[in-house]
């Protein structure tokens, strides 16, 4: 598994690394891959990735892509494969992670609660008066199954900011309208560019830290998100919403009532509790 670590710069990724297997077996029921060291050298197809540093687990280290931009998409595309949790039984294909919004290929793993939306959808809200903003961030991994490794999630997630976007919500936060993150990943990148008074700045930058209880957003009011387990990053995140108990409860009706969690699950709307 791997991404970008810039979106800025292709070449740059950090990589978590498996023995042998495949997407049928359950990541932490995989083999410790081979021993790693800086200098050495990992092929995919033709590309050839070159091991910067090992980071602080025996699974994760950093390496960098020889070739131009366009050289390494082309590789990735026609040699890498998606992500791909073992609850989704048939290969996925690149296409299948795709977001029907998408643009530029930035994310690794798809960010799912996009798979919410369609053209229809946003025509629907355009009529209804409800604007509609993109930003391009790199969706990062929540989990693999690992508790040393998970505890350290969520990774870094580089992030672009259109002026665009940034002047719509401030629009909407000067009517008192309410600004609607499609993802976890949306909540960071936005949360980690919010100025002091709330508003967002453009261009490019790293959501960096964690969002959990204790966080006090600025920017964020209601996350249409996928259906997260509990312990994991992404869930955590969601205690920034809603209180314990209300999550609790969430999360017994989605168990009771057979919710499927992670990447082509279901969905829920939350709406943030204003805090004293």
């Amino acid at each position: 598994m791997a991404g970008w670590a810039s979106v800025g710069d292709p070449t740059q990724f950090v990589a978590i690394a498996f023995g042998a297997g495949d997407f049928r077996a359950r990541t932490e029921d995989r083999p410790p891959p081979p021993s790693l060291s800086p200098g050495d050298r990992v092929s995919l197809g033709p590309l050839v990735a070159v091991v910067e540093w090992c980071l602080n687990h025996p699974r994760l280290f950093r390496l960098r892509f020889l070739g131009d931009r366009a050289t390494i998409l082309r590789g990735l595309a026609r040699h890498g494969h998606p992500i791909q949790y073992a609850h989704v039984r048939e290969p996925l294909a690149l296409w299948d992670v795709w977001t029907r919004i998408a643009a530029d290929p930035i994310a690794f793993e798809p960010p799912s609660a996009g798979f919410a939306l369609d053209w229809r959808t946003l025509e629907a809200w355009r009529e209804r008066g409800v604007g509609f903003a993109t930003l391009t961030h790199a969706a990062g991994i929540s989990s693999i199954g690992d508790p040393t490794l998970d505890r350290q999630f969520p990774f870094d997630e580089p992030y672009i900011i259109s002026e665009r976007t940034g002047a719509l919500i401030g629009q909407a936060q000067s009517k008192n309208g309410r600004s609607v993150a499609i993802g976890t990943t949306v909540v960071r990148a936005l949360e980690s560019a919010a100025n002091a008074d709330g508003s967002v700045g453009a261009g490019e930058g790293v959501a960096s830290g964690r969002i959990t209880r204790e966080t006090r957003l600025q920017v964020v009011d209601t996350i249409l998100t996928g259906v997260h387990e509990p312990g994991g990053s992404h869930f955590q995140l969601l205690r920034a919403f809603a209180d314990d108990t209300v999550l609790q409860q969430v999360s017994a009706a989605l168990k009771k009532h057979h919710y499927h969690t992670h990447e082509f699950g279901d969905f829920m709307l939350i709406e943030r509790q204003f805090r004293s």
